[in-house]
């Protein structure tokens, strides 16, 4: 042991000087695309009062919480047109602020702009600072002739403080980048159906607040090589969306507006192609519905047009900053001019009822579509001692290829509940859901209901994800009068947010609290007794109920140690007597048909 000890800090004591040898991930980048597009000159002259810290640095580096907020706290006591709000505390106690920009007078609609949900993709901090800067100083005030800007600039604040030259070494620049994860590791990305994050709980307080005509969620891209430098998207890519107007209003109105403006301005904008296969990208672009776990699907489900930025990795930081900036200032020129039809789209979708809720999907056997001549790079595959197959090295040069779209075709949609029934000792549950701002009606005296009650049948528990274990099962359904206890809870679909609602409490819905791992006392077995009392039970129950009978006998045949183990048996039977199955596996959601 005292060997293995001794070697163990030999190798840690060595780390540091084989790291010195290593090439950083910088060096190890495909080659840079020479690019000069007009909004380079958007950047700031070098003397320039509120020139910002990464103009300053030539997009080098981008600045860190306290000097982003410094900069900001100076423009905001200089400009009555900028103002800065702290929306709630991180993780670790870090301020999460957003910064108004608004010409005052009556409340006007908001453009919410936030950047650094994955703190290493933080294109949009630096963009929004530029942005901000020239409408306080730089003629933009126009901008908030018919709209507010409302910009958070770092939402995973602690992840951004945790800036490493290894942390996303897939994106060229800046220097130094945040994580991923926030504190505890969570995507935040990926949290916006369960709200266990502090941030996704202050960002979801946000948007019910100011109910924004437009949310923007800057980021920027994995993937592989291609001539695109900005990309943007929606939930389901558009098609797939639950909530048509805003959708169409998205994909006719806002996609246009912005290309025209970015190609304008030298840059190549595209609508987000998200890889089938990165190792194999002619493989094509795959399209398909999105939950409420993320941004984009979130927005859907509360019917809020929401856009997902998505910048080319590849591409230089000032770059990509410059093109955020353009797709943001044709965003608000947008919003503002189409102000009163984007509320109508919102209004028309928050009235409708869909009967139904897609739970499964699979990629379709046929391409939806093709883009004709998508601007791709060539690679060589170039073989690695350490996978022991060939990888890819991007050369540079440009290659066109047809690209064909992968849409999804559905395998299960559900009937969607009139209602649903929370009893009061499930208060995570409420919680989460007032959080989202769903309504609910409470009771004060015990009432029974014909509900359906819902039973897991073969739960498995799957591999941990983002702070959960995730639950999958089928299940079976049945109709029975409950009593429900007072302080019980009654949601109702017939609400604006009823479809989120459907997607957090519908048990066979990817996003639903069950589907997250939220009730994992369902899972624990029924309390057990002694053998000399339950063996009696199983023998009447043995010899009364032919189904049970029936069910036992498949057992004993399929499973030989299950035969052989009197307590494995004994078990089996407890699960299956009437009172003591009342709770396991038996869903705390009662739904109303």
């Amino acid at each position: 042991m005292f060997k293995l000890l001794v070697a163990a800090l030999g190798l840690v004591a060595a780390m540091p000087a084989v790291a010195q040898q290593m090439p950083t991930p910088p060096e190890l980048l495909p080659p840079v695309p020479p690019w000069s597009g007009a909004s380079g000159r958007l950047i700031a002259r070098a003397n320039d009062r509120w020139i910002t810290p990464a103009e300053r640095a030539d997009f080098a580096t981008t600045p860190d919480h306290a000097e982003t907020r410094g900069w900001l706290e100076r423009l905001a006591a200089a400009s009555p047109r900028i103002s800065i709000e702290t929306f709630g505390k991180s993780g670790q106690g870090r301020d999460l602020i957003a910064v108004r920009a608004s010409s005052g007078g009556a409340p006007k609609p908001v453009v919410l702009v936030q950047a650094g949900i994955h703190a290493g993709e933080i294109d949009g901090k630096d963009a929004g600072l530029m942005l901000l800067r020239d409408i306080a100083f730089g003629g933009k005030a126009g901008l908030l002739d018919k709209v507010d800007l409302v910009f958070v600039p770092i939402l995973n604040v602690d992840g951004h403080e945790r800036a490493s030259v290894w942390n996303f070494p897939h994106v060229r620049g800046p220097a130094n980048k945040g994580t991923v994860g926030n504190a505890r590791g969570l995507n935040l990305n990926r949290d916006y159906a369960k709200l266990d994050a502090p941030e996704t709980q202050a960002v979801v307080a946000l948007l019910r607040r100011l109910d924004p005509i437009l949310y923007i969620d800057c980021h920027v891209s994995g993937g592989f090589d291609m001539g695109y430098d900005i990309t943007f998207t929606y939930a389901g890519w558009g098609r797939y969306a639950y909530h048509r107007q805003t959708a169409d209003w998205l994909m006719q109105r806002f996609g246009p507006a912005v290309t025209t403006a970015l190609e304008a301005a030298g840059h190549a904008p595209t609508i987000y192609p998200s890889p089938i296969d990165t190792r194999h990208p002619s493989a094509g672009i795959r399209q398909a519905p999105e939950g409420p776990r993320y941004s984009t699907g979130y927005g859907d489900f509360i019917g809020v047009p929401t856009v997902l930025v998505e910048n080319h990795m590849l591409k230089p930081y000032r770059q990509r900053v410059l093109g955020t900036y353009v797709l943001l200032e044709a965003a608000l020129k947008l919003a503002g001019a189409e102000a009163g039809r984007i509320a109508e789209a919102k209004a028309a979708d928050r009235a409708s009822r869909p009967e139904t809720l897609l739970t499964r999907w699979r990629p379709a056997r046929e391409p939806i579509g093709w883009v004709k001549d998508f601007k791709g790079i060539a690679f060589d595959p170039v073989r690695s001692p350490a996978t022991a197959r060939a990888e890819q090295r991007w050369t540079g040069r440009p290659a066109t290829w047809r690209m064909p779209i992968i849409g999804q075709v559905p395998v299960e949609r559900i009937a969607i509940a009139r209602a649903w029934w929370i009893p009061p000792e499930q208060q995570e549950t409420i919680d989460r859901l007032r959080r989202h701002g769903i309504q609910m009606t409470l009771i004060d005296e015990p009432r029974t209901v014909d509900l359906d009650h819902v039973r897991l049948v073969g739960p498995e528990l799957a591999a941990p994800y983002e702070g959960r274990v995730p639950l999958r099962s089928r299940f079976a359904h049945a109709r029975l009068p409950a009593t429900l206890p007072a302080g019980s809870v009654r949601v109702a679909f017939d609400q604006p947010l009823g479809l989120l609602a459907a997607a957090l409490l519908e048990p066979e819905s990817q996003d639903s609290f069950l589907a997250w791992g939220f009730y994992p006392e369902m899972l624990m077995p029924p309390p057990g007794s002694e053998a000399f009392v339950l063996a009696p039970l199983a023998d009447a129950l043995l010899a009364t109920d032919p189904d049970v009978r029936e069910a036992f006998e498949a057992k004993l045949s399929s499973d030989p140690a299950f035969a052989a183990d009197g307590d494995a048996r004994l078990a089996w039977f407890a699960a299956r007597l009437p009172e003591l199955q009342s709770r396991h596996l038996l869903y705390p959601v009662l739904r109303e048909p």
